[in-house]
């Protein structure tokens, strides 16, 4: 039997329906780490504190679901860009040779990271080079959002890294909710007013113009959405990513597909944010951008072995 000399979990509450150790695990394999393991722990707010004080320098790194991507904030050093900016994290990294600047005892320094912006960003990326597609890279096209919490933050994020995309909707049952989303916005988009943010009213509507859509609200909550879609005359010819993967195919995505637009489930952002969490979490890659590129064979191995097992899983 091998012994487990690194370990890496995935924390939050609820976390058993997490496919994170699936993919982490088949991409230690695929690398050959065989000394590495990846579970799952359900920690809420109240218990991170305690569950980073258990933790020995076996531990290499955390992937961090609702409610703990902002609670583990006073415990790291945001890392890279989107961590600094949103003070969202999903991806916490050890280094054990250097003490918690917070000054807690038994707990390592740590190095923190939001890996779903770009998650999502090459989630994209898969799909129009999948499909042949070549975006324009001057910013005129539109794109809308579903919802304005903590997803959908990562999602504007995202829109922002993408050439194409000049303008963003954001559609929100409470729109005043997210004061942080237009700031965002202006910052990182060129344009004098790239944002809106109107009422689940005009969704459909709304929509139906979209060159990309982002879904970022849960399970069956975009099902009447999907049906006011349904009953709209144009076309969908954008793309559509529901971060959503179960169901799967969601009904906005099947409603989406049979308007004539493409969509990617929620299985695809996941895939790739857990990939960049692999390579940060086992050194391959240490900075961002990464301080020597990730070699294209092996990047392409490690996506092919973590697809397979999600597809299994799925």
């Amino acid at each position: 039997m091998t012994m487990i000399n690194h370990r890496c979990a995935v924390l939050g509450k609820p976390i058993a329906h997490s496919l994170s150790p699936v993919l982490h695990n088949a991409a230690y394999r695929a690398l050959g780490l065989d000394d590495w393991r990846y579970d799952k722990h359900e920690v809420g707010e109240d218990g991170l504190d305690g569950f980073l004080h258990s933790l020995d320098p076996q531990w290499a790194g955390l992937s961090l679901t609702m409610p703990l991507k902002k609670t583990i904030q006073p415990y790291g050093e945001p890392s890279n860009v989107w961590a600094k900016e949103l003070r969202v994290a999903n991806t916490a990294v050890f280094d054990w040779t250097k003490p918690n600047p917070s000054g807690a005892e038994s707990i390592p320094a740590i190095r923190l990271y939001n890996t779903d912006v770009l998650g999502i960003q090459l989630a994209f990326e898969h799909s129009y080079g999948t499909r042949g597609v070549a975006m324009p890279a001057d910013r005129s096209r539109e794109a809308v959002i579903i919802g304005n919490g903590n997803t959908a933050t990562s999602a504007l994020a995202a829109c922002t890294m993408m050439p194409d995309i000049g303008h963003v909707t954001v559609v929100a049952r409470h729109p005043g909710k997210n004061v942080g989303l237009e700031p965002l916005a202006r910052k990182f988009l060129p344009a004098e007013h790239p944002i809106d943010i109107v009422g689940m009213e005009q969704a459909a509507e709304t929509l139906s113009r979209a060159d990309v859509a982002i879904n970022t609200i849960p399970g069956h909550a975009a099902d009447g959405i999907a049906d006011a879609l349904d009953g709209e005359a144009r076309n969908a010819d954008g793309t559509l990513l529901d971060v959503v993967y179960d169901p799967r195919p969601t009904r906005l995505m099947s409603v989406w597909r049979e308007h004539g637009g493409a969509a990617i489930g929620g299985e695809e952002m996941l895939l790739y944010q857990a990939m960049i969490q692999v390579w940060l979490m086992t050194g391959i890659w240490d900075a961002d951008p990464p301080s020597a590129p990730v070699d294209r064979s092996r990047g392409e191995a490690l996506e092919s072995a973590m697809r397979e097992a999600l597809e299994e899983a799925l």
